[in-house]
């Protein structure tokens, strides 16, 4: 699981009411401005057209096994995801 902390850059899967959201299947970049819990962040999303917009209480995706259950969620990219591996097998001498 990786810590999430305000700054840090997410995908957030937006829902079809979401501005740029009409796609599905699409990601767009945001920033973390809240952290509520490992799974449940504010964010600071940036349409395909670079406008930003804000969306609270959203669920954190953590485990590609978990199901969110619709649009309208952030994951890590893949990028972090590898590092937090890498960071994992390091710590435990792999």
């Amino acid at each position: 699981m990786i810590q999430p902390t305000v700054g840090r850059i997410v995908w957030y899967h937006p829902t079809l009411s979401d501005p740029g959201g009409t796609v599905p299947g699409s990601v767009q970049a945001a920033i973390i401005t809240c952290v509520w819990s490992d799974t449940c962040i504010n964010l600071c999303v940036f349409d395909p057209d670079g406008i930003p917009y804000g969306r609270t209480s959203v669920y954190l995706l953590q485990d590609r096994n978990e199901d969110p259950g619709a649009p309208g969620y952030a994951e890590w990219m893949p990028y972090q995801k590898g590092q937090a591996a890498n960071e994992l097998a390091a710590k435990l001498g792999l």
